[in-house]
Parts: structure tokens; C-alpha cells; sequence
């Protein structure tokens, strides 16, 4: 007896972690029941890095900057922002995403609001970030951005 594949199938995801005032942004994922930072699909003909602004601004109402390295020290709209990671997540089984992860800060002119329709949106530092029930994934991305944004 052969047992049938499972067909796989893999969608390209944005992600960024935002970090402000020593907190980073995050929110309680609807149909997960988890905390995550804002993020989702890059659309068809879109950019990962404007995924990844477009998606944060859609869930929490922040205009926000990408913080990193282009691959060449040139002005050149083909030089995009480096995710500071990459990395393959099992939605459901036959369903993955490849993750593309950015650290974020918001516009310089950012006054603090949020979202008001989403009381599961907020701002956490490092003591409010371990009353809460994160995964270890999440943990280690959360706490590696408040490093690397530490003068933010």
C-alpha cells in the first residue's frame, strides 16, 4: 500500500520586528492565539520590503523605516533591504511560509498611536516581554531587536 503525498505548498511571508523607546511592537495573532510581530504575505508584483512596511502599517496603523544593509553601498532601487533573517515556518501540515524577518523602527515623527480597534496590540520592554506567553522563536527574535535597536 502506498501512502499519498501530502501536496506542499509555500508562500513568501514579511515579517518585521518594530522597536521603539526600548519596547517592540506585537500583537496577539486572531486565529493563532499567539503573540507575533505584524507581517504576512508579500502580494504579487510587491516588494518583500514593501510587504513588510504595507503589513505593519495595515495591523497597527505605524509608518514605518527598515533598519539594515543593502548588499552594495550604492544608491540603486535594485539594492533592497537585507532581512536580518530568513527563515521557514510550518503553518499547517502541507503548508509553509518562508519567512523573510526585518527589524523596523517607526518614522521619526511617530507619537505613540496604535490601532484602537485592537486592544491585543501593543508595545512591550523586556520585563512586560516575559509575562508573556511567547514562543521560543519569537522570544530570541524579540530580544535580539531590542539589542540591535538599542539607540532607537
Amino acid at each position: 500500500m502506498t501512502v499519498p503525498k501530502t501536496k506542499l505548498t509555500r508562500d513568501f511571508t514579511a515579517t518585521a520586528f518594530v522597536v521603539w523607546r526600548q519596547q517592540v511592537m506585537l500583537h496577539q495573532h486572531k486565529k493563532m492565539n499567539i503573540w507575533l510581530p505584524c507581517g504576512g504575505h508579500i502580494d504579487a508584483n510587491e516588494l518583500p520590503d514593501e510587504a513588510a512596511v504595507r503589513e505593519v502599517y495595515e495591523e497597527s496603523g505605524v509608518e514605518i523605516e527598515l533598519v539594515g544593509e543593502r548588499a552594495l553601498p550604492i544608491d540603486d532601487p535594485y539594492q533592497l533591504i537585507r532581512p536580518r533573517g530568513v527563515q521557514l515556518e510550518q503553518i499547517y501540515p502541507g503548508h509553509e511560509h518562508i519567512d523573510l524577518i526585518y527589524f523596523a523602527t517607526p518614522v521619526r515623527s511617530y507619537d505613540g498611536y496604535l490601532l484602537e480597534a485592537d486592544p491585543s496590540l501593543g508595545w512591550f520592554d523586556i520585563k512586560r516581554l516575559k509575562e508573556l506567553e511567547l514562543t521560543t522563536e519569537i522570544r530570541y527574535w524579540t530580544m535580539l531587536a531590542l539589542n540591535e535597536l538599542a539607540a532607537y
